[in-house]
């Protein structure tokens, strides 16, 4: 049993090792066989693989066969295009070349001419100096000195021709100019047409009789003492027969002064205390002439809409005199005047009236007062709210402000003609005869003046000069230039004529 059990389990074993050989051969051969078939499938890969391979390196050398193709091509044709490049390069380099030597050789030929051109100059200027040496001594002055009279000659010429030009233009707006101020003037004088002034204000009292200065002188004096202290003037007893003067430089104060000794002398009481009362009577009654001659001259002007204080202060001009000349007849005559010009220039007619009528308004005012006429005027106007052209032509109207307007202008020419017509203003002797002798020696004290004499009662001042110092066109300057000082320095009615004379004589003697 054992026997069979050990032959069973020795028959099983074989069995089992029989199956596990077979296992093993059978498993080795199916893996031999997937090997030689993983095998074959590789190598198909493989064989494709270089299939593609190879298909791909021909096609890769089909195009860079292809790329290099393109390249040689393109490098062929730049090729060209350089060697073309190259060639126009070296053209115009051989150009530049040529050019170069050309101007080498044309510089060579400049220096030679320049050194050339240099020797010349260098002759030129030797013999410049020579000349110029020669000529020094010829002319015995140096080069400076030749060029300073040369500037001299042209500026003398210069300023002939300057000279020449302006009085052409001159004489060319003077005639142009006197004709139509000529018309203009003539036709306001005309239109106008006022009365020549010859009465001047005078402050001679006459009196019944003899007896009469001794009343007023009074005893010890007492009575004329006391009507100049009360009426603010001088009085003069001498030995005039039946008149007495009364002296002041206020025309106001003399002329209450004046109807106040009338008034006495006719009434016959002369005391103090009724020369008081009869002065206070008679400077009430003045201020009363004046306002309505000062309403009568505004009336008279066609001036209208001025203040009642500029009127009060225009009538005191009824007893104020210039060189004989009455200023309230003046005024009202300069105003007319204005307004005709006016009208011809076509400028304001009203403010050239209100200035012509107002200009010497400030020889009204009080003499403490410090300032000019027009100044003094113009302020006084300005404060009763007068219009501001008519201001400025009454401070302008001497030149002492700029005149802004027309107005102004013709304010002063109206004034001018007023006091320029013949016999409308006298001076006294002492004043003309110091007018005349300012007025020639003035002229005199130019250089170049041998002579001056004033004519026309100082209306034209004739000058002769020294013929080897002043030419003919510097007269026309000389003549200008002391009418000019004329103007600035003198106070004279009108105008003045500057004439310059010049003349040569030549004088020898037959023997």
């Amino acid at each position: 049993m054992i026997a069979n059990i050990i032959l069973s389990i020795v028959i099983a074993l074989i069995a089992l090792g029989a199956g596990f050989a077979a296992g093993y051969f059978f498993n080795r051969s199916q893996v031999e066989k997937a090997r030689r078939e993983e095998e074959a499938r590789a190598q198909g890969i493989i064989q494709q693989a270089n299939d593609k391979s190879s298909k791909i390196e021909l096609d890769a050398r089909d195009r860079a066969l292809k790329i290099v193709q393109e390249a040689e091509k393109d490098i062929n044709g730049r090729r060209n295009e350089l060697n073309r490049e190259t060639e126009r390069l070296d053209r115009r380099r051989a150009e530049l070349d040529a050019r170069v030597e050309r101007l080498e050789q044309r510089e060579q030929t400049l220096n030679k001419r320049q050194s050339l051109v240099d020797r010349r100059t260098n002759e030129t200027d030797k013999l410049y100096e020579q000349q110029l040496e020669k000529l020094q001594e010829i002319a015995a002055m140096t080069q400076e000195q030749a060029r300073q009279i040369l500037l001299d000659e042209v500026e003398k010429e210069a300023r002939g021709d300057m000279a020449r030009i302006i009085r052409q233009v001159e004489s060319e707006a003077r005639d142009e100019g006197e004709k139509r101020a000529r018309k203009l003037i003539a036709d306001a004088i005309q239109r106008v047409a006022s009365e020549h002034v010859s009465e001047v204000t005078s402050a001679v009292v006459v009196l019944p009789n003899e007896e009469m200065k001794g009343r007023i002188v009074g005893r010890n004096g007492r009575n004329i003492r006391a009507f100049e202290q009360a009426a603010g003037v001088d009085v003069i007893v001498d030995d005039t027969p039946e008149s007495v003067t009364i002296s002041c430089f206020d025309s106001v104060r003399r002329e209450v002064a004046r109807r106040a000794l009338t008034r006495l002398t006719l009434d016959g009481r002369i005391h103090p205390a009724h020369i008081e009362k009869v002065i206070e009577d008679e400077t009430k009654a003045v201020e009363k002439v004046m306002m309505e001659a000062g309403e009568q001259a505004a009336f008279d002007a066609g001036i209208a809409g001025l203040h009642t204080e500029v009127i009060r202060m225009m009538g005191r001009l009824k007893f104020r005199t210039s060189y004989g000349q009455n200023q309230l007849a003046h005024a009202v005559e300069v105003s007319k005047l204005s307004g005709i010009l006016a009208a011809e220039l076509g400028a304001n007619v009203e403010w050239a009236k209100q200035g012509g009528f107002l200009h010497d308004i400030g020889k009204a005012m009080d003499h403490n007062q410090e300032g000019t006429h027009a100044g003094l005027g113009a302020e006084f106007c300005q404060r009763y709210s007068v219009h501001p052209v008519v201001v400025n032509a009454i401070a302008a109207h001497h030149h002492e402000v700029d005149q802004n307007t027309v107005e102004a202008v013709i304010a002063e020419s109206a004034d001018a003609i007023s006091g320029a017509r013949p016999g409308a203003r006298r001076e006294d002797l002492e004043a003309y005869i110091k007018r005349i002798r300012t007025l020639e020696d003035m002229a005199v004290s130019f250089p170049g003046v041998s002579q001056a004499f004033a004519i026309q009662a100082g209306r034209e001042v004739r000058i002769i000069v020294k013929p080897e110092e002043i030419d003919d066109l510097a007269s026309t300057r000389l003549a200008r230039d002391i009418a000019k000082k004329i103007e600035e320095t003198m106070q004279y009615p009108g105008q003045i004529r500057v004439t310059v004379i010049r003349e040569t004589r030549a004088v020898d003697f037959a023997k």
